[in-house]
């Protein structure tokens, strides 16, 4: 198989990775995600090297989710950290912001606005009542490239409690830089590019974007939240799969073209990757990285990486509280990898695949017991006043799992956790002030608990569309219970106050 932008081989939906790596160019079930697969060796790859960068995140203790290579058309290398899956979406956080200038870019191209044109043109009925000469200044180019004037960045956290406009809330920051002088990363920028194209074609930017981006890749509409005003958020909100995020950048390499069909202008392409503000190394929504590589990033570093010259794209979901802690090690490891045509690297094939098909993040689950089971069985604890608003709490002890219930100002939530083994279902747990202010009405869970000695308990709540995991321990003391509950990774505090209650 040639290494070519468009020269790859057409697949009915993947393959199993065994097969990826033992047969290469194969057709089989896959998630559907329509994308071709290939042996490494055959695209260039030696698989020695992608196992030389798992052992170095390994190493450095970092958490990985979700990993896809592909290079000339054709996956060469996948794998996810169980319970993470390929079918599961992820929330992507502000690689949603290289979305939202796929939007923009089919936007101007259609006529909708122009890159010059000015923000508070857009909005006229909610604008302040005085505005200054910077405000005025600002353009959709200032907003794209994060150079809107701002003092500070607004992220995604501060506004997502607030219910009314956030166009107003926009308006009511500041311009204290000339636009376009100063660079400030913020995801307000991204949420007036969201409704700037809402009130331009009278949909929401998902909306927008699925028959123009989504469905001629080959993507499910994804889940995007949507703020005050039926506007998506822009510069986060949507989840999606990893082999989401490896087409978008997919895509990118191949200057805007989709199994010959063209679905963003070239030149938008171009002009949304290169450098537009050097001091930051940054285009349009998008980030630069060394030589011509440009990426996409996300809280908690997910990331999508384009390498053009080597006709090369990686997607990653992960939990680590800093992409900096990864990216040396993708540098140091990509594209230096792609090195040419390769033969006869079967152990390290067979090698790479195994490790790939049994990744895992979470350990197997303890079994383990106490006697303090069958008293507070069924048993509801009274919670003390305390910041969180929860009313009460309650514990079910049987079949092998804990039915933990909660009731606060939003209603009652439930995690089920097993004893002895992961269970797996849908909670409401109200979990915002740990989960950078997201608070959907429904989560994904794996759960499992454990008794560390007769009076302590401990839950594992992995939330696994997302990166957080929390951690819930329950001492009990006769009929008072001290519960904790802290989370891997925030953007804000990650621990709760004790909750103190009493049994009822």
């Amino acid at each position: 198989m040639s290494i070519s932008r468009r020269g790859f081989c057409r697949l009915a939906s993947g393959s199993t990775f065994a097969l990826l790596l033992s047969t290469g160019c194969a057709s089989a079930p896959r998630e559907s995600d329509g994308l071709p697969r290939a042996r490494p060796e055959s695209q260039g790859i030696d698989p020695a090297a992608i196992l030389a960068f798992l052992d170095e995140v390994a190493a450095a203790g970092l958490e990985l989710h979700g990993l896809m290579i592909a290079r000339g058309g054709a996956v060469v290398a996948e794998g996810w950290w169980w319970p993470y899956r390929a079918d599961r979406p992820h929330m992507m956080h502000s690689l949603t912001k290289s979305v939202t200038a796929c939007g923009v870019g089919l936007a101007i191209v259609e006529g909708r606005f122009a890159l010059d044109d000015k923000v508070v043109s857009f909005f006229p009925d909610e604008l302040p009542a005085q505005i200054d000469d910077n405000l005025a200044a600002m353009s959709v180019r200032d907003l794209l490239t994060m150079q809107h004037g701002h003092e500070s960045e607004v992220s995604g956290a501060v506004w997502r409690p607030i219910k009314t406009s956030w166009v107003a809330e926009f308006f009511k920051i500041p311009v204290v830089h000339q636009p376009g002088t100063t660079f400030v990363y913020s995801s307000a920028a991204s949420f007036m590019l969201s409704a700037i194209v809402t009130k331009t074609t009278g949909q929401t930017l998902r909306d927008y974007l699925d028959p123009r981006l989504f469905r001629p890749l080959g993507i499910r509409p994804p889940s995007w939240d949507v703020g005050p005003g039926g506007i998506n958020s822009g510069g986060n909100g949507l989840s999606w799969t990893t082999a989401d995020s490896l087409k978008l950048g997919m895509l990118h390499i191949q200057d805007g073209v989709w199994q010959g069909d063209r679905v963003l202008p070239a030149a938008w392409v171009r002009e949304a990757t290169r450098t537009q503000v050097p001091e930051a190394a940054y285009g349009y929504h998008w980030r630069r990285g060394p030589g011509d590589i440009f990426f996409g990033s996300g809280q908690f570093t997910q990331l999508v990486i384009g390498f053009p010259s080597h006709e090369a794209a990686m997607a990653v979901t992960a939990a680590i509280v800093d992409r900096e802690l990864l990216l040396p090690i993708v540098w140091k490891h990509f594209p230096a990898a792609f090195v040419g045509p390769l033969a006869n690297r079967e152990p390290s094939a067979v090698e790479l695949r195994d490790r790939l098909a049994n990744a895992r993040l979470l350990p197997p689950a303890r079994r383990s017991s106490s006697p303090l089971m069958a008293t507070i069985s069924g048993r509801s604890f009274r919670a003390e006043p305390n910041p969180d608003g929860i009313e009460a709490v309650a514990f079910r002890f049987e079949d092998g799992e804990c039915l933990f219930t909660m009731r606060d100002g939003r209603g009652e939530h439930r995690v089920r956790a097993g004893l002895g083994a992961w269970i797996e279902g849908d909670t409401s747990m109200t979990g915002n002030k740990l989960h950078h202010q997201y608070q959907p009405d429904r989560m994904r869970v794996a759960a499992a608990g454990q008794w560390l000695d007769d009076h302590s308990f401990e839950m594992t709540w992995q939330f696994v569309e997302t990166a957080f995991r929390d951690r819930v321990l329950c001492r009990f003391d006769g009929s008072r219970l001290a519960l904790d509950r802290s989370v891997n990774m925030n953007s804000a505090d990650t621990a709760m106050p004790t909750l103190r209650a009493v049994m009822v």
